[in-house]
C-alpha cells in the first residue's frame, strides 16, 4: 500500500493526470471515484481533484505537442531536495527531463527518465504536500514499475532513492517490492509477452476501490477500455484500464 504520511521523503506522494482532454478527464474521474475538481488559479490549466474535500490528485493538459505525447499518469517521489535527486539520476544513468523548477509556494518539481525508459517525477514539497488521503477507495494505493530490465532498474532507484528491492517468485512470475527503512511502498514487474509491442516502461497507478467488478463496468459505461479484466491475487482484485483520452490507470480491492 502507499505511505500514508503525504510528506514521506522516498516514498510516492503525489500522482497527476497529464490530458489530451482535461475537462472529459475530469467527468470521468469525477463519475467513477466521486472525485471534485478544483482548479488552481493562474496553472495553466491544472486542478486538483479531490475526494470528500481532501487531495487526492492532479490534473492538467498536455503541455508538449499532443500528437508526440499521450494523455498519462505520472508518479512522483517525494524528497527534501530536487536538486540533488537531478545528480543523482544523472550519476545513475538517467536523464533530467525537466527542472527542478519552482512551482509558484507550492514546491519544487522535476521529471525523469530512468535507464530503462519509465518517466517519473520528484516533488519538493512546500505549500503542497501531496495526496492527503491514501488506501481508501478512491485514492491512491500503490506505484508499480513495469520495465525491459529489472536488474538495471533496482541498481539505478536504488542509487538515486535508497530503496531496496526483494524480489519473490520465480520465472515470469517475479514480482519485486521496493521497500524504504524495511517498509514497502511500491512494487516492479517485468515486462513480458502480455504487454502489447510498443508499449514502453512505465509507472502504473493504483486507486483502491471497494468492488473492483463494480468499479470495471462503470468505468466501461463511462468510455474506459479495459486492459487486464477484474484478476484475483493474494493482495485482492485489481484491473487495468485506460480512460477515455487513452491514459492507463489501475483500481485495486484489497482482500483485507
Amino acid at each position: 500500500m502507499a505511505d500514508q504520511t503525504a510528506a514521506a521523503i522516498g516514498t510516492p506522494i503525489w500522482v497527476d493526470l497529464q490530458s489530451s482532454d482535461p475537462d472529459a478527464a475530469k467527468r470521468f474521474y469525477g463519475s467513477l471515484f466521486g472525485w471534485d475538481a478544483e482548479t488552481v488559479p493562474d496553472a495553466g490549466g491544472y486542478a486538483f481533484f479531490r475526494k470528500g474535500g481532501k487531495m487526492v490528485a492532479g490534473v492538467g493538459p498536455i503541455m508538449g505537442d499532443p500528437s508526440q505525447q499521450p494523455s498519462a499518469w505520472s508518479t512522483y517521489i517525494g524528497t527534501n531536495d530536487a536538486a540533488d535527486v537531478a545528480k543523482k539520476v544523472r550519476d545513475a544513468g538517467g536523464t533530467v527531463v525537466m527542472g527542478p523548477d519552482e512551482v509558484m509556494e507550492a514546491g519544487t518539481i522535476a521529471v525523469f527518465q530512468d535507464p530503462t525508459g519509465a518517466y517519473f517525477g520528484a516533488w519538493q514539497p512546500k505549500g503542497h504536500g501531496g495526496a492527503e488521503v491514501f488506501n481508501e477507495p478512491g485514492a491512491l494505493t500503490w506505484n508499480e514499475l513495469a520495465t525491459t530490465d529489472v536488474e538495471a532498474a533496482k541498481r539505478f532507484y536504488s542509487s538515486v532513492f535508497g530503496w531496496g528491492a526483494e524480489t519473490h517468485g520465480s520465472g515470469d512470475q517475479q514480482y519485486t517490492e521496493w521497500q524504504l527503512k524495511g517498509r514497502s511502498m511500491a512494487g516492479m514487474m517485468a515486462m513480458g509477452s502480455n504487454y502489447p509491442p510498443g508499449v514502453p516502461p512505465h509507472w502504473l497507478t493504483y486507486f483502491a476501490v471497494s468492488n473492483c467488478e463494480d468499479t470495471v463496468n462503470r468505468a466501461k459505461q463511462g468510455g474506459a477500455q479495459v486492459l487486464m479484466p477484474p484478476t484475483t491475487i493474494p493482495q485482492g482484485t485489481f484491473s487495468v484500464m485506460s480512460d477515455p483520452t487513452g491514459a492507463a490507470f489501475a483500481v485495486i480491492q484489497t482482500a483485507s
